[in-house]
Order: C-alpha cells, then sequence, then structure tokens
C-alpha cells in the first residue's frame, strides 16, 4: 500500500484497551493505514509490546481511574483525529448470580468509560474525528449475550445517538460484537470457549467464527466513513439469522 492510498496518514488513533484483542488489532490496522497510534491498557507490561508493534506511544493506566483518565487526555501533545474504546469481555454471569460490585465494574468499563471519553472527546479531538465503542450484540433477543452487558450495550446505543448530535461535527458510533474469538474470550466461556468457536463455525452463514480483524476493519472503516454517525453496526457473522 503507497503512501497516498493510506486512508488514516498522518492522523492520530488512540485506542483505549489497547493491548489485546479487538483493540491490538485496530491498532495494527490502523497503523498500516498509516496512522500515528496511541495505546493505552492497565498491563504495563502488555502495552509497551503493543507500542513495540505498531511504533506507537503508549500509556499503562486504569481508564475507569476517571481522574487520571482525564489527566490523560490533558497531558496529551498532539491533536487526536480518532479514538476506539476496548475493553475486557464480559463476564457470562446470570442475573441472579451477578453481585453489586461486579454490576458497578461492568456498568464503568461499558457504559461509564465511554461516557467520559466522549466527555474528554468534545474537548480533545478534532472535529470532523471520530469515537468509536466496542459493545455486545443489543439484545433483540435476551439469550443474544452476557445478559447485564446485553442491557448495557442497549444503552450505550441509546446514549451514542445522543452524543452523536451533541458531539458533533466529532462521529460518534457503537460496534456491537457477537462471540469473537480472541484469547479474552476464554475468561468468561472458560472450557467452553472451543465448544463455542466449534458451533459457530458450523452454523454461521460466513462459515468461520468472527475474529478480531473483522471488528477492527469496521473500527477503522468507522473512523474514515464521514456519513456515519449515532449508529451501531452488529458483527456477528449472521449469528442473529441462525440463533432465533
Amino acid at each position: 500500500m503507497s503512501r497516498r492510498d493510506r486512508q488514516l496518514a498522518g492522523q492520530h488513533v488512540l485506542v483505549i484497551g489497547g493491548s489485546s484483542g479487538i483493540g491490538l488489532e485496530t491498532a495494527r490496522r490502523a497503523h498500516a493505514e498509516g496512522a500515528k497510534v496511541i495505546v493505552t491498557a492497565r498491563d504495563a507490561e502488555r502495552v509497551q509490546r503493543a507500542g513495540l508493534e505498531v511504533d506507537g506511544s503508549i500509556a499503562a493506566f486504569d481508564a475507569t481511574d476517571f481522574d487520571r483518565l482525564a489527566r490523560f487526555f490533558d497531558e496529551l501533545r498532539c491533536p487526536i483525529d480518532h479514538v476506539l474504546v476496548s475493553g475486557p469481555g464480559p463476564p457470562d454471569i446470570a442475573l441472579t448470580e451477578l453481585g453489586a460490585d461486579q454490576a458497578r465494574r461492568e456498568l464503568d468499563v461499558h457504559l461509564l468509560l465511554p461516557l467520559h471519553v466522549a466527555q474528554q472527546a468534545a474537548i480533545g479531538v478534532r472535529p470532523g474525528g471520530s469515537v468509536v465503542f466496542i459493545g455486545c450484540t443489543d439484545g433483540r433477543r435476551a439469550t443474544d449475550g452476557p445478559p447485564f452487558i446485553v442491557a448495557i450495550t442497549a444503552a450505550l446505543s441509546a446514549m451514542t445517538r445522543s452524543l452523536a448530535a451533541e458531539l458533533a461535527p466529532i462521529r460518534v458510533n457503537v460496534i456491537a460484537a457477537g462471540f469473537v474469538d480472541t484469547p479474552g474470550s476464554a475468561i468468561p466461556l472458560g472450557d467452553r470457549r472451543r465448544e463455542r468457536r466449534d458451533h459457530l463455525e458450523s452454523v454461521l452463514p460466513i462459515g468461520r467464527a468472527v475474529g478480531p480483524a473483522d471488528v477492527a476493519a469496521l473500527a477503522v472503516h468507522l473512523m474514515t466513513n464521514t456519513a456515519v454517525t449515532g449508529a451501531t453496526f452488529e458483527v456477528d457473522g449472521g449469528q442473529d439469522a441462525v440463533e432465533r
């Protein structure tokens, strides 16, 4: 790919939660498209490896420490063109078994973090730039995913529509991912990860499980397509069509 063909040449892309999985794959793709990438994550060792891989800047901190997040944005030395907010996979816990502390943690990671990033983006992201949130399938059926995170993603989609109006001309969108085959998916699924992947490979119209590169491709598209804002895009390989 020549330099003039790179869709993000000369732009700055911030990936929050970029040391593994969807976040890291998005950082790789943005770098390949010519972007200067900034990667943040909690684990200092992993974020350092990610930074070296994409020749980017790094910061190691817990983004749900919202005071620390605000300081990070204040200390940025360059204008940001695009932000992607990723995070850990959702726990596969029934609502009747979900403790209050765990519920607050999931709200922090999957709803309040996007809100705080959007508030910072209103100042720190250039006009015409974008913010992309990673969520879960949006829950048209109650069995689409871990129930509490499904509910949060529905709230995130509604919040995104309002943010798209409030932050304009900054664009704001959500990617609602189904099962994505990453090492992080092993955390909520445990020994059932292989079983889940094999099942999806046998029934999905695309004939395989969704990978992080599939989601990253859409994320970069949403950064570059200036006609799209306030929308939620499902990436599930056709799961909704076959699991009714």
